[in-house]
This record gives structure tokens, C-alpha cells and sequence, in this order.
């Protein structure tokens, strides 16, 4: 960017710096830095500067630069604060959006950044005057002083009376509760600011006669009450809703309409400047090769395009190239989608040296954003991980609860119903969605939604709804099922009968046929399987894939996964084939078996896949109107007060859109709310080409969970709160905080959907996946890998997250046993491990007797109970006596431990897989561990504790090179 001018002022050195606001004001032709306890405070006779500075999710800082003209000041002092603020734009490296604001026509944007208003004032007020205002606005307030007269109070308007004992706030019959909610805030700055919080305040009804006290009280200042008139015409500048939009380019100063039959970005040159006529508002663009001179003069000539048109109080946006705001290129027919714009520092760089050149200190100017943080791949899910989850499979107007192991398994011509039940802050809190597959059909989808609507209802809408598609899951669903799988065809009667009725083949996923399966996420607790087509075209060097016909199994690592990867095929492995024994491969590696099960070989991307990536969140209120219109308003610099409970609002973040329903939204049912978040979607308001598939959650007020409230900083007894916006507001006024007597009752927890009894929690079922330090359990019986499956899953914990450490047991001086690293924690209870050594045997009843005492934990050999209560006391009495920990072998906690304890020594030679004289009755999936410790040493190079520390898919890489797996 070329950035010439002969000098930047001082002043702004270091400006930017830090997110928030810095505010200047013009003295003497210079700006002055303005102390922050003096933000918002504005006079009529002056001009300002005001920087806002944003970070962004990207690591960057954006930047708006506001400059307020009061009606006062003269219009040297207004020429010289436009000047000026291309100086401070230059300064934060020329990429700020520049918006010129008069007194009384402020936008939303520059209010929003002085909640709850602005009240510009002549001097500064030496003694209290008694004074009155009009107030307007639902989402930021609009002041205004007028006449203290009868006359200036009408039934669509809200005024403030401000007396030297009381502030008075008069509602007319006309105005919305949002505007009078809004108005009690600006009553509340007032008794701050200029009575300093010791003043009363009285709220007056528009019609209340003079027999309330308070009432009579108000209308004395006007000489006692009388009616007010209708509305009268009031002289409104003309209306610019139907103005055509003209552009206008800049050359030496003067203004020259540019003749186009519809705009486009080919129309504007980075070598020029042009101003876009649009009637309420004129957008000054700047092209990034255009001299300062050229910046002023296209400054100049929208400024007097607007004297000309008698236009004067029309708001000036000025913005550089490839910084456009969304409003600037909405009114374009063609605009290219921006993309990732890295701000050059080029500008800033050149700004920094011209200083230098002038013996300025330039220390910290040349910083253009604050100091990025190593950005992880997901944001954290604002969610416990630890609830429970159920499934149900929608098959036409029926829905069937899928068990534990196949609530996993997601078919793409099916629709799901899932219920996520967590802990919250106070009470449980509950999640209920429906997913929707690429080929699932229209009756299954309508029977998805209103079935989940109906148990949203039937709790009394206390939990969120959400709708997600395949393909466009959020990092929370993800969060929710940790490992699923996605597979192809369906299970559903009106999918079959489709891909009938189109002669199409059955795809659905056969265990025993050729399947490819793509492995992708973050970790254990965010991994997924993609079944993609049996091809080498499906193939890509960025993830690892799983193949597998019959009884053959293959992993393959493309070149550029990383050891997290390959762990993550190697979890997935458990969930797809646990029985069978896997052959790696490495890319450029294959075996001529591999390419031949998928066709030979082809071309096949090395690209990752693009993921959307959540953005700054944006705030927007929606009002329906007859018609079945929609109006969207943007909220700036938004926070939890700006949500009010006759509303509706959507918060967009990119990757998902939150619907915010209030308790006192006027809707039939509020099951309704879906096609609104459809509408907002469909219209695309922020021009980020929504996917009209982004997922969508939907909220009551009062049930905000914790991954909405992440945008805020909430305070959850404001949320608490009833009664509309209003009352909330004059009791928050009135009480100086929040009476207990103006809280909703706690929310209670939403019911199970799983023909469960009410007292009976349903399980945590997740994935099925085995933790790193659980051996895989391939070549074993079906019995076998239950019976393991139970050792590890005592709670029914999610097994694709690794388990707690676990601890040794350490005596205590008391005669008991206590568990914990340090020989801290609680007692150690013999009960526990009875109850397992029980359940234990029961299940290994149905074994021969061999099998059976290989299977049971050698600490613990069960007879009968008194003989195992008489053993593992006399153990904890003499651990008891000698003060020290237990050995290992005695720790019924672990089990991998216990099985490598007493076994019988092999040589290397008799265990391996192409042994002539195989050793008898051997594991065949933990060969290793036959061998004596020296031998294991000498052909792994390492201890056994060592190898057992290992990542268990390393594990196996070294077994397979010593034919042991």
C-alpha cells in the first residue's frame, strides 16, 4: 500500500495498541489525548476523534475511527478533526473504516460504544438546571434536549424530566416496553452522572390522572395536567429510502458520475477514489495506491456533494480497498468473496520511518496486532463431556433408541434424534437435536424435527433444540459423541423404498464386504470415521484411512499425518474390526494386495479438507412484521442487557447460529422459531455465504447453556429475572440489585426419553473406542472382548478418553489403605473390589476352568467371600505394618500389570507367529510378554516399562517387525 503524506501527528504514537477505546479531542488545531474518566462526555462546540480498536478471532486487531462534529463547532475545526482522523488511520497502518458523525444523527455503532448514551452538553455544568430530553431507540438510545414544554411531550415519544429531586420518565401510549426498558437506563446515567446515584426517580404513564401523587407531581412543571394532542406532522428530512445509488469517482477534487448500468467491483480503480451516493449515507472508497492528497480531496468532495444535494446531515463512511464493510458491498450486484486479508504493514512501516526522519519516538508504532497465540485446531466446546447420551433412529413417524455400541454408527440416508443430559452450574441442563444424513429423505427429516420438537415441549422448552447436518457438525456435537462413525446407505423404510423407486443400488455398510473409512479429528475425544468410496482417488496424504475386505484390514498413513493421527486410525480400529490383525502401510509403501482391493491405483489429493472456523460473533435482533417479513438489526458491542424479552435474537458466529427466544416473544408456539434461524440464513446478512446447512441451536431465555453464554459476560441472576423488559429494568433501578422476589424459579431437569423410570439415570454411552493404555484385543474370542470391556468400563466412562492415572496403594497409620500419588486421598474400600471380584466370577462362569483363572486378577483370587474378605484383609494388614507400599502385583487396579505378572518365560523362538515349535496356551495378542526381561531387552532395545508407556499403534509397529503381532 502506498502511503505518502508529510506528517502524522504525534498524538497518535502507539495508538491501537490495545483492544478498547482511546478517545482526542481538537484544541487549538492539534488533538489532545482525553483522559478516560472524561469518555462520553462530549460539548456542542467541539470536534473529537474516537479509535475503537477490536480484536479478532484471526489474531489481528480491526479498527473504527469515529469523528463527532457538535452542532456548535466551527467548520475549520470540523475540516481540521477530518484531516486529523487520516492522520490516526494512518498511524494503525491504514486500514481503518472511518465513520463522520454529526450531534444528533450519531449512528447505532459510535452509541453502542458509550452506553448507555451520550449527552453532548454547551460548557460544562456548574449547577443543576432543571432540564428535559426525548428519548428513541429499542437497541441504543438516541438523546435529544428539547424545550422544557408541554409541547414537547407526545404519545410516541419518551421523555425525561430531570428536576433538581427527581428524575421523571414520561411513557408515552405508543412506545414500545423495549424503548422504555432502554429510556430507564438513561434515567439511571443521569442520576449517576449529575445527582451522583442520590436522587428519586418516578416512572408516568401516559393517561395516569392526577390522583397519583407522583403524577400530580410531574404535570406541575407544566402547569397541571391536560390532555395531549394527536400526533402532528413534523418536518422530517425528505426520505432517502428510494434513492438510487450513484457512484462518483474522484479526479482533482471534483466529483464525476460514473456511468454503469449495475455496479460491480470491476468499476472501482486502486489507483482512485470514489464516493457511493446511497441517500442517508455516502461510502468513500479508497483505493490502496492513492496518494494522500487524493484521500483529502475525495474526503472534500463527498462533503460538498452533500451541501449541494442539501444533504448535509447524511452520514460519510470512509473505507480503504479490501477493508469494505459488509453494508458497502451489499449494495454492489458483483462483489468477489474476500478472503483471508492479511494486513500489510507496509503502511504503518513507512508512517514509522517518516517519524524517525523527524526525530519522533516511533516505539511500538510499527506494532499492528497483539501477539498471537499458537491457535489450536478446535475452540473449546463450553460443554461437560461426562453427561449422558441417547440416540434414536427415526424410521417415518417412529423413532427406536439405539443401544450403546450403535449409537455411534450414523448411516448418511438416516435421520437421528440424540438427548445430551449434563451437569450445568445449578442444575442439570439438557441438549436435544436431530441429524440430518446427505441422503436421508424429506418424511424422515419433517418426522425428525416435529418428534424433537414434541420432547422439547414436553419439557417445557427448559432445553435447547438443535439441527445439524451431515458434514456441518459443530465442534459441540462432536464433543457430545467423541467418536462416531458415518457410514454409507440406510436403515430407514423411506430410504429403501427411494433408492428403489430410482433403481439406485444399495450401498448400505456390510461388515463382510470392501470398505474405505477416512480418520479424522483432534484427539480421543473428537474423532471421527468417514466411509468414502472403495477407490484410490478417495485417498489423501493429509489422514490416515482404514480398508478392510473380509477378513483383510489395512491402515494407511498418508505422508503428511503426524503420530497423533496414526493414534487416532489405531483407536478407530477397535470401533470397525477389534478381532482382526492390521497391516500398515505407509504412502509410497502400498502393498500390490492394497491398490488392487481398491482398483488399482490413481491420482488422489494431498490437500486438507477445508473446515469452516468459527468467526467474531455478531448480535442481531430480528422483529417479524405482517407478511411474514423479517427485519434484521445488528447490535454493536453487544452484551447480556441488550437481550430483551419480547425478542428474538440470533447470534451468528459462522460455523452455527444461536436463536435467543425471550420469555415474552409473542409467538403461537415457540416451536416456531426454526423457520426464523432458516430466514436469517437464506438472506445471508453479513454477505458470508452461509451454508444453508449451518447447524442451528435454538434457546429459551432462563435456559441459556454455557456454550451460548461463552459470548457474554453473563450474570446468571439477571437471567433469572421475570416480567418484561421494563419492570426488569425499574426494579434493577429502583432496588439498587436484584430481589429475590423477581427471580424465576430454577429450571428443573428435563426427563429421559428412554423409557427409563425417573429415578433411573440412563447410562453414559459413548463411543466404543479402547483408551492408549488398554491392549487392543484383536484374534479374541467375542466373549473375551466382552468380559475386557467390562474390566475397563466398570462406570460405563467414555473408553475413547484415555482412563485416570492410577494410583498405588499406600498404608495408613490408622490400619487401613489409601490410595493417592502421594499417600494422600481416602481410605481404601475392600467392599469395591469384593463387589468386582463378585461380578467377576459370574461372568467368567460360563469358561473352562484354565481359561477362567487366567482371566481373574491375581491379587484377588475368589473362592468364595469370606475367603476373599479374610485375604485381602490380612494384605492390608500387613501393608498396614510395614508403612510402604503395596508391590504392584498386589494392586487390583491393574489389570494389564496383573497379567504380566507369573507368567510362564518362553524363548524368543517359540513365541513368535512363524514359531515351528509354538509355546502352548499362549495370548497370542501380548506375545511380548512371555519373555524373560533380559531377552525382552535385547530384542526391543528397551525395558518393559518402557515399551508399556508406549502409544499401543507403536507398539505394534515394533511387534511386527520381531514377528510377534
Amino acid at each position: 500500500m502506498s502511503v505518502s503524506m508529510k506528517e502524522v501527528d504525534p498524538a497518535f504514537q502507539g495508538a491501537g495498541r490495545k483492544p478498547g477505546i482511546e478517545v482526542w479531542r481538537i484544541e487549538n488545531s492539534n488533538p489532545v489525548a482525553v483522559p478516560e474518566a472524561s469518555y462520553g462526555k462530549f460539548f456542542t462546540g467541539e470536534t473529537y476523534m474516537i479509535l475503537k480498536t477490536s480484536p479478532s478471532k484471526s489474531g489481528t486487531f480491526r479498527y473504527d475511527i469515529h469523528y463527532w462534529v457538535g452542532k456548535d463547532a466551527s467548520e475549520g475545526e470540523a475540516g481540521i478533526v477530518a484531516i486529523k482522523t487520516l492522520e490516526l488511520d494512518a498511524a494503525v497502518g491504514g486500514r481503518a473504516v472511518q465513520y463522520r458523525e454529526l450531534q444528533g444523527h450519531e449512528s447505532d455503532r459510535f452509541l453502542s460504544c458509550f452506553k448507555p448514551c451520550i449527552i453532548p452538553e454547551e460548557t460544562e455544568p456548574q449547577e443543576h438546571k432543571n432540564r428535559m430530553f426525548v428519548c428513541k431507540g429499542k437497541h441504543v438510545v438516541h438523546v435529544q434536549e428539547v424545550p422544557l414544554a408541554r409541547s414537547s411531550l407526545n404519545h410516541d415519544a419518551i421523555c425525561i424530566l430531570d428536576s433538581k429531586n427527581k428524575i421523571f420518565q414520561f411513557n408515552g401510549s405508543n412506545t414500545l416496553i423495549q424503548e422504555r426498558a432502554k429510556a430507564l437506563e438513561v434515567v439511571k446515567y443521569i442520576r449517576d452522572t449529575y445527582h451522583r446515584s442520590k436522587c428519586d426517580m418516578a416512572t408516568i404513564e401516559d393517561g395516569m390522572l392526577m390522583g397519583d401523587a407522583e403524577a400530580g407531581e410531574f404535570w406541575g412543571f407544566f402547569g397541571g395536567f391536560a390532555p395531549l394532542p394527536k400526533k402532528t406532522a413534523t418536518n422530517d428530512a425528505q426520505s432517502t429510502d428510494t434513492f438510487p445509488n450513484q457512484l462518483f469517482c474522484v479526479n482533482k477534487g471534483k466529483a464525476e458520475r460514473v456511468a454503469a448500468d449495475s455496479l460491480t467491483k470491476k468499476l472501482l480503480d486502486t489507483h482512485k477514489c470514489y464516493f457511493l451516493d446511497c441517500g442517508s449515507e455516502i461510502y468513500v472508497w479508497v483505493g490502496r495506491s492513492t496518494p494522500f492528497d487524493e484521500r483529502k480531496a475525495a474526503n472534500g468532495a463527498a462533503e460538498e456533494h452533500l451541501r449541494d444535494q442539501e444533504r448535509p446531515k447524511s452520514k460519510i463512511i470512509r473505507m480503504i480497498e479490501n477493508f469494505e464493510t459488509v453494508s458497502f458491498r451489499s449494495k454492489f450486484n458483483s462483489w468477489p468473496q474476500p478472503g483471508d486479508v492479511v494486513a500489510s504493514e507496509e503502511g504503518r512501516g513507512k508512517v514509522a520511518a517518516l517519524l524517525k526522519r523527524q526525530g519522533l519516538d516511533v516505539k511500538g508504532l510499527v506494532k499492528g496486532a497483539p501477539e498471537k497465540e499458537e491457535q489450536q485446531e478446535d475452540p473449546e466446546p463450553y460443554i461437560d463431556c461426562s453427561g449422558t447420551l441417547q440416540v434414536w433412529c427415526v424410521n417415518g413417524q417412529e423413532k427406536s433408541l439405539l443401544s450403546e455400541t450403535d449409537q455411534s454408527k450414523l448411516y448418511t440416508g438416516d435421520c437421528y434424534i440424540f438427548q445430551y443430559t449434563y451437569s450445568g452450574d445449578e442444575q442439570e441442563e439438557c441438549l436435544i437435536g436431530t441429524w440430518f444424513g446427505k441422503k436421508s429423505v424429506t418424511e424422515d427429516k419433517d418426522s425428525a424435527h416435529s418428534q424433537a420438537s414434541k420432547m422439547i415441549e414436553s419439557v417445557k422448552f427448559l432445553a435447547t433444540q438443535a439441527r445439524i447436518y451431515e458434514g456441518h457438525e459443530p465442534l459441540l456435537f462432536k464433543a457430545i459423541f467423541q467418536s462416531f462413525m458415518i457410514l454409507k446407505g440406510g436403515l430407514s423404510n423411506g430410504y429403501k423404498k427411494y433408492i428403489s423407486d430410482k433403481g439406485l443400488p444399495d450401498d448400505t455398510y456390510k461388515e463382510d464386504g470392501i470398505a474405505l473409512f477416512r480418520v479424522q479429528g483432534s484427539g480421543p475425544e473428537n474423532m471421527q470415521s468417514i466411509q468414502v468410496e472403495p477407490v484410490a482417488s478417495s485417498l489423501n496424504s493429509c489422514y490416515c484411512y482404514i480398508l478392510h475386505k473380509d477378513s483383510l484390514v489395512f491402515t494407511w498413513n498418508g505422508r503428511q499425518t503426524t503420530v497423533d493421527d496414526q493414534e487416532l486410525a489405531e483407536r478407530q480400529l477397535d470401533l470397525i474390526k477389534p478381532d482382526l490383525q492390521t497391516r500398515v502401510h505407509k504412502e509410497g509403501a502400498e502393498s500390490d494386495q492394497f491398490w488392487e482391493i481398491l482398483g488399482g491405483k490413481k491420482e488422489y489429493s494431498a490437500q486438507k479438507i477445508p473446515t469452516e472456523t468459527e468467526s467474531d460473533p455478531h448480535l442481531f435482533s430480528c422483529t417479524l412484521s405482517k407478511g411474514d417479513d423479517m427485519k434484521v438489526t445488528e447490535i454493536y458491542n453487544f452484551d447480556q442487557d441488550d437481550l430483551l424479552t419480547e425478542d428474538v435474537y440470533i447470534l451468528d458466529c459462522h460455523t452455527s447460529i444461536f436463536l435467543w427466544v425471550g420469555q415474552e416473544f409473542h409467538l403461537k408456539t415457540k416451536t416456531q422459531v426454526l423457520p426464523i434461524g432458516e430466514k436469517f440464513i437464506n438472506r445471508d446478512v453479513l454477505l458470508e455465504k452461509l451454508s444453508l446447512q449451518t447447524p442451528i441451536f435454538i434457546l429459551m431465555e432462563a435456559s441459556e447453556p454455557p456454550f451460548f453464554t461463552r459470548f457474554f459476560k453473563w450474570d446468571s441472576k439477571k437471567a433469572a429475572m421475570h416480567g418484561n423488559s421494563f419492570q426488569r429494568r425499574l426494579s434493577l433501578i429502583k432496588d439498587g440489585g436484584l430481589s429475590t422476589m423477581n427471580l424465576k424459579p430454577k429450571k428443573r431437569a428435563p426427563v429421559s426419553f428412554g423409557g427409563r423410570s425417573a429415578s433411573e439415570k440412563p447410562q453414559r454411552s459413548r463411543s466404543v473406542s479402547v483408551s492408549s493404555d488398554r491392549p487392543r484385543a484383536r484374534g479374541r474370542s467375542p466373549a473375551f472382548n466382552a468380559l475386557a470391556s467390562k474390566f475397563d468400563n466398570p462406570g460405563g466412562r467414555n473408553l475413547s478418553t484415555p482412563p485416570p492415572q492410577l494410583n498405588k496403594l499406600y498404608a495408613k497409620s490408622g490400619g487401613t489403605t489409601e490410595t493417592g500419588g502421594g499417600g494422600g486421598g481416602g481410605s481404601f474400600d475392600t467392599s469395591r473390589v469384593l463387589s468386582k471380584s463378585r461380578a467377576i466370577a459370574s461372568l467368567t462362569a460360563s469358561f473352562d476352568k484354565p481359561t477362567r483363572e487366567k482371566l481373574m486378577p491375581r491379587s484377588v483370587k475368589v473362592s468364595s467371600d469370606s475367603t476373599a474378605k479374610s485375604e485381602l484383609n490380612s494384605k492390608v494388614n500387613v501393608a498396614s505394618s510395614r508403612k510402604e507400599p503395596l508391590p504392584e502385583k498386589e494392586d487390583v487396579k491393574k489389570n494389564e500389570a496383573e497379567d504380566e505378572e507369573g507368567v510362564t518365560v518362553y524363548p524368543y523362538d517359540r513365541i513368535t507367529t512363524s514359531s515351528t515349535n509354538p509355546a502352548p496356551d499362549i495370548d497370542v495378542t501380548k506375545r511380548e510378554v512371555y519373555l524373560s526381561k533380559a531377552e525382552f531387552k535385547e530384542k526391543f532395545n528397551m525395558t518393559k516399562e518402557a515399551f508399556n508407556k508406549m502409544p499401543k499403534w507403536r507398539q505394534n509397529k515394533m511387534k511386527i517387525s520381531l514377528n510377534l503381532f
